[in-house]
């Protein structure tokens, strides 16, 4: 058992949990002080150290689960609302929106990621429902910009409106950008969102090549993770593949990081609420892979980083690169360092568990940062070691992916 004790560390005008590391020598608690290196922290973590991690970086006990795993990456979505129905993501007759006072409030928001990014989480990234839709989406974006501590500020959209507001989003801190687009043809654009708006897509990814975020990630529905420098700008593509619909599309969407540095990410048909989520519309990484090995000569896998979500390639001679998010059929739940909170201040320690933890309301009582702490802890100490599997997965309640967040 980790106990959370207090040093005297101020978060607020509050005291803060204590730093710890894990002795592997003996299972015990060692503490250590805030000037001195903690390279033991990750002696029990699936992930190894990585080579350019900094060696004095520092993760609270609060972060830290029964596994040993470290969770430094913090997916905040800011609200339930999206101007697209994509058909993996809502039901077709829509969800209801939990009502406005019971949402996270900006500031709210920015206390409890200044509690995160205090304790160790060192990337954010905003999702939704569709983030760009925030009336005040700049102003949240320079604020967690300027947390200390906070090496990288992504965001995953629709890329709808992110064309227009992607200029100043870079002014204003956002160094990463994943843009979901699950098919290159606009009707089928049309048929799988309800909606249309490719055009305005294309135009996005255009932007953010011309911004310089390099790589653009495009996403076929595969869910993105990625370690940056905080001087870096990233863009990436998201592509969730289903058969009979965009798996025959698979080399159109490798052809985009031929001359341009787009990250083109291919994301397993995943199973929530209401998303009619069926095997037979799964097309695994093996398959997709073999695929581009057939059509594309010199593919190269790519070394991954020990949380990555990905498996990544190349091929010889693009300008860009190929993902694959295996989330059902080779799961990567070992060297996740994933945490989320949703737009109605609930905490999830898991994209696939029904477990959640309300933050809002004892903030709302009154609880100071260092009772936020302890509730944050001890929910991610109960973290699983695994997700229950795709089957299982699919027969369990959990929310439709708009109230979770992207």
């Amino acid at each position: 058992m980790w106990d959370v004790v207090t040093c005297g560390l101020e978060l607020n005008g509050t005291r803060s949990p204590a730093f710890y590391s894990h002795s592997s020598d003996e299972g015990a608690l060692v503490r250590k002080d805030s000037d001195k290196v903690q390279s033991n922290l990750y002696s029990t973590s699936c992930a190894k150290l990585p080579e350019d991690h900094p060696k004095d970086s520092l993760v609270s006990d609060m972060l830290i689960d029964s596994f040993g795993r470290l969770h430094t990456y913090l997916r905040i979505s800011l609200t339930e609302r999206c101007n697209l129905r994509c058909q993996y993501c809502m039901p077709a007759d829509g969800v209801e929106l939990t009502p406005k006072p019971q949402l996270l409030s900006t500031i709210e928001i920015i206390r409890l990621a200044n509690l995160f990014v205090s304790s160790g989480v060192d990337k954010i990234r905003l999702t939704g429902g569709e983030p760009t839709i925030r009336k005040d989406i700049e102003d949240i974006c320079l604020e967690l910009s300027n947390l200390k501590g906070l090496k990288t500020l992504a965001m995953t959209t629709n890329g709808i409106t992110l064309w227009k507001k992607l200029p100043k989003l870079k002014e204003c801190g956002l160094t990463s950008v994943n843009i979901s687009l699950d098919t290159l043809v606009p009707a089928k654009f049309e048929f799988m969102t309800r909606r249309k708006g490719h055009d305005r897509v294309m135009e996005s990814i255009n932007t953010a090549v011309d911004l310089g975020y390099n790589p653009v990630k495009v996403c076929c529905f595969l869910e993105i993770g990625s370690s940056v420098s905080f001087l870096e700008n990233f863009f990436e593509v998201n592509c969730v593949v289903m058969r009979g619909f965009n798996d025959e599309e698979i080399p159109d969407f490798v052809e985009l990081t031929r001359e341009k540095p787009i990250n083109v990410r291919f994301i397993e048909f995943m199973p929530f609420d209401g998303n009619v989520w069926n095997v037979k519309k799964l097309v695994p990484y093996s398959e997709m892979l073999d695929r581009v090995v057939t059509q594309f000569r010199g593919l190269r896998r790519l070394q991954d980083h020990p949380t990555e979500t990905a498996k990544n390639f190349r091929v010889d001679g693009y300008t860009g690169t190929v993902s694959f998010i295996t989330s059902m059929t080779e799961h990567f739940c070992a060297g996740c360092n994933r945490l989320r909170l949703l737009a109605d201040g609930n905490f999830k320690v898991c994209l696939f568990g029904p477990s959640e933890v309300s933050l809002r309301d004892p903030m709302r009582s009154g609880a100071d940062d260092q009772q936020l702490a302890q509730i944050i802890g001890a929910a991610v100490k109960r973290k699983k070691a695994a997700h229950a599997g795709m089957f299982d997965i699919a027969k369990t309640t959990n929310r439709p992916m708009i109230h979770i967040g992207g």
